[in-house]
């Protein structure tokens, strides 16, 4: 093992990791198994263009997969080559239970979900230790209840869970804990726990189980050259794995607490030909071999002469009531072997990786957090790198694959991803979900690399430069947005995650220039194609689509109007004038030193005020609203600009635009004050509906002076806040939220020919048909949104101080600050996940049993959004990547309670 001291070892590692030294591989393996590879769009090659009827939970048994494989809490190097995940039967169910189960897009009454019970305990940004926990029923999985009860239900009604089918009654599961400890970077020690909570002894068959990704069928130009991997039997409690790229390794399984050696079963990871057509199956030949044998009792499924592509260790055995078994297994490299690999030594192992972990999660957390609230960030941020992915998708070789063509609009009989064919995936990336979401989202990935930056500083960098790279980014500047269709369109928020993860890079002076400029050049080239592509009248007022936000408004605004014309959005226009800002801030920290960027800051700050005169003025009053004191979307048709007077996040963004600039930076780019000047003489009008250039002071002594620029005046601001602070709009006990609670009683209704359409306040799952499947911005609690507005007021009371307060919560009588409102935000969303004198938490509501049974209640999910009445956490419920937000908010207020 590695000499490190217990404090500090996970940092040396991560030094190790990126210096490149010879012996410090640290991240070459990982938690990057997909969670589902089945019902992608890289795995459809149908002529319908329907992923999930193309291949199915059921299809996965026997179908090998193109692009990747998929397990339970798996392990795998990060090029997907080799994967480790466990496989179990509890003597009851139809199928061997190798991967989560849960409801297709159609399927759903509120689109896919998961239907499953797993949690992310624990993991280091190396992976040097990591702890998952899955509950695994010892009476028969209710695949087909699950199905139907869903399929009866409307969108009125709640999904049916698998916590709500008694299936967990009386206990009768098992807790499966799967830990990965490394004992070196190539030297893995794994240990599969199974504790039995019930009453009665129980059944249960392991195969943790290992397989080479298919790559030998239909090669991409990538890899055609590469012979067929294999593992074979070494001795009765080995196997060796063989890989032209990944080299040699041997896999040991230890014998079982009972005594008992496990039996290595052998198959290839390919298509079961018997299961489409009648032909004979070559024994040990096929990718359901062990279900077959398990399951089916077929004991000529395997291969006898114990080799393969894909091998597991059997166990079979009986766990006591309130008993449990652990079985331990080692993948190790040829060279590495120990004589004894299930010594001392493998627990030794995980008792220092463990203690590292503490050690690494002591110096990232706060002393002011109380213990819950230190839980809730360590599985935060546990669940932000296990939901680190390989993917792999190379669209032309997928295009040219199959002799069918994957349609993507039936109605334009367009190829799906066609004009894409550049683009070449083979990375971990950081997903939004693994098992909802298992493919990157441009602007869900962009939040994510800020909690990243205080685990893994150079994972968010690199994660950000990813996208901008020639394979990623399109020739014509924009970014990827998600598999499904990357030409569509997601908030620009990729400048600002670039400049606040420089940010994190080290203190001033001592920062990753090199990343920042590199990054910044792409991001010109992005910059330009959304102002050719999204701004239609050439006024500065930018219609982006649906931008990510679903149901938002009384349109589908992923697809034409009925109506004709355009949208002009508040959010996309404040989208342009946050991109402006962000790179302007680029480009001053760029300048220092090289006076030359100041032209470029120039440039942004221009544009900026081109902005926001337009949402401003244009048209008379452009986007603003006098009578109602808020920003709204406008319809444009046949030369009239229509407001949409819907109080949505929409109307919000534009405060996110709010911006300082410093006057001892402007003093060193004589060329940019020049201009600045002239601007300050010569359109004094801007201040009548923005604020142009507020001047203030930092300190009391009136030096390091302050000019503040934002899209609202601080009169429209302060109208603005009435309503995000106002308990019976915006304002949440855990955040804000995305509709005002207004519309509940006031829905917007808008008439196209003869048929009506109306945006009504829903704080839960929405109640129709969205762009999106399962989600809803028509109510509920988003931490993107709330987490940048939280910035936004945090830049206000940098220019402001004491001399801006408001009401908070209106009508309430207490004023606060920028600053104090922001805590108050924060504290509100941790209101979320912490117990309260009750012990309840708000986002884990639904089960008594996830309230109050100590095997379930410290459990934490983090949801893709939240109930804006309840806090109950809705959508994909292990969206970790954004909403481990939370994490930076505990963060900060750990650091605010020790001040």
């Amino acid at each position: 093992m590695a000499d490190f001291s217990i404090t500090g070892a996970e940092v040396k590692r991560l030094a190790q990791e990126s210096r490149g030294d010879v012996d410090g591989n640290w991240k070459r393996w990982g938690t990057y198994l997909a969670e589902r590879q089945w019902g992608t769009v890289r795995e459809d090659y149908s002529s319908h263009g329907e992923p999930w009827n193309f291949f199915t939970h059921d299809d996965a048994i026997w179908k090998a997969y193109r692009w990747g494989d998929d397990g339970i809490l798996g392990w795998s190097d990060r090029k997907g080559r080799l994967s480790f995940s466990l496989a179990m039967w509890n003597g009851k169910d139809p199928i061997l239970k190798e991967r989560l189960f849960g409801l297709s897009g159609p399927e759903g009454n509120h689109g896919e979900d998961v239907k499953e019970c797993y949690y992310y305990l624990d993991a280091t940004p190396t992976h040097s230790y990591c702890k998952g926990l899955y509950k695994y029923p010892q009476t028969e999985f209710p695949y087909t209840q699950l199905v139907e009860e869903n399929r009866n239900r409307d969108r009125q009604q709640l999904e049916y869970e698998l916590t709500d089918t008694g299936i967990f009654d009386e206990s009768r599961y098992f807790d499966v804990f799967v830990e990965y400890a490394k004992a070196s970077p190539e030297d893995t020690c794994i240990r599969v726990t199974a504790v039995n909570r019930g009453d009665e002894a129980a059944e249960l068959h392991l195969l943790p189980q290992f397989c080479f990704r298919n790559t030998w069928i239909t090669p991409n130009v990538y890899e055609a050259d590469l012979p067929k991997p294999k593992l074979s039997a070494v001795s009765k409690d080995s196997i060796r794995a063989e890989h032209r790229t990944l080299g040699e390794f041997q896999i040991f399984a230890d014998v079982a607490p009972d005594g008992s050696k496990p039996q290595w079963l052998f198959t290839e990871n390919e298509t079961n030909p018997s299961r489409e057509q009648a032909v004979e199956v070559i024994r040990g030949g096929c990718k359901d071999a062990f279900h077959l044998y398990v399951v089916n009792g077929e004991t000529n499924a395997v291969n006898p002469h114990q080799y393969g592509t894909k091998a597991a260790a059997y166990y079979k055995m009986e766990v006591p009531p309130g008993g449990q078994m652990q079985i331990r297994l080692r993948l190790v490299p040829v060279k590495e072997v120990p004589q004894m690999p299930f010594s001392e030594y493998f627990d030794r192992v995980f008792d220092r990786r463990i203690e590292e972990a503490d050690a690494f999660n002591r110096l990232k957390v706060g002393a002011g957090l109380s213990e819950d609230e230190r839980r809730v960030l360590r599985q935060a941020n546990a669940g932000l790198l296990w939901t680190k992915q390989f993917y792999c998708y190379s669209v032309k070789d997928w295009l040219e694959d199959g002799p069918q063509r994957p349609i993507h609009d039936h109605s334009t009989n367009l190829v799906r991803n066609a004009d894409w064919q550049h683009l070449f995936n083979r990375d971990v990336i950081s997903m939004p979900d693994k098992w909802e979401y298992p493919w990157y989202a441009a602007w869900d990935s962009a939040f994510h690399m800020l909690p990243f930056a205080n685990l893994d500083i150079d994972y968010a960098k690199d994660q950000l430069s990813m996208f901008l790279r020639e394979w990623y980014m399109h020739p014509n500047g924009q970014i990827p947005a998600y598999e499904w269709n990357f030409s569509d369109v997601n908030p620009p928020v990729h400048a600002w995650a670039c400049w606040r993860v420089y940010q994190r890079s080290g203190p001033p002076g001592h920062r990753d220039r090199e990343f920042l400029s590199k990054v910044f050049q792409k991001l010109l080239l992005n910059f330009t194609w959304w102002v050719n592509r999204k701004d239609i009248r050439g006024r500065h007022i930018f219609t982006g689509g649906f931008l990510g936000l679903d149901n938002i408004g009384v349109f589908d605004r992923s697809k034409p109007l009925p109506t004709g014309g355009h949208l002009e959005q508040a959010d996309a226009t404040g989208w342009m004038a946050f991109y402006c800002a962000s790179m302007m801030s680029i480009a001053f920290e760029l300048a220092d030193g090289n006076p030359s960027y100041s032209q470029i800051a120039y440039k942004f700050f221009s544009h900026y005020i081109s902005i926001a005169e337009s949402m401003n003025q244009l048209d008379g009053s452009g986007l603003w609203d006098e009578e109602d004191g808020f920003y709204y979307d406008h319809l444009y048709t046949g030369g009239q600009s229509i407001p949409l007077k819907i109080r949505s996040i929409v109307g919000i963004i534009p405060l996110f635009t709010v911006d300082i600039l410093f006057e001892r930076i402007i003093n060193q780019l004589p060329e940019f004050q020049k201009r600045m000047n002239w601007m300050l003489k010569h359109r004094r009008d801007l201040n009548e509906f923005m604020t142009f250039l507020e001047h203030g002071t930092a300190d009391k002594d009136g030096t390091n002076g302050l000019w503040l620029l934002a899209i609202p005046t601080r009169e429209r601001l302060e109208r603005i806040l009435k309503y995000l602070l106002d308990e019976n709009e915006f304002l949440s006990k855990f955040g804000i939220r995305s509709l005002s609670k207004y519309h509940e009683q006031n829905p917007f209704c808008f008439n196209v020919g003869n048929q009506e359409t109306c945006v009504t306040y829903i704080p839960g799952e929405s109640d129709s048909y969205m762009f999106g499947g399962n989600s809803n911005w028509r109510g509920p609690i988003w931490f993107p949104m709330n987490f940048l507005l939280i910035e936004s007021l945090e830049r206000y009371h940098q220019f402001y101080g004491e001399t801006l307060r408001v009401e908070c919560p209106t009508g309430s009588g207490v004023m606060m600050t920028m600053q104090e409102v922001a805590d108050e935000l924060r504290r509100r969303l941790v209101r979320l996940f912490v117990e309260d004198e009750e012990g309840f938490r708000p986002s884990y509501s639904r089960n008594e049993r996830l309230l109050n049974d100590e095997n379930w209640k410290d459990l934490i999910l983090f949801y893709e959004y939240f109930h804006g009445d309840t806090g109950r956490g809705l959508g994909a419920n292990h969206q970790t990547g954004w909403t481990a937000l939370i994490a930076p908010i505990l963060e900060h207020l750990a650091r605010r309670k020790s001040e």
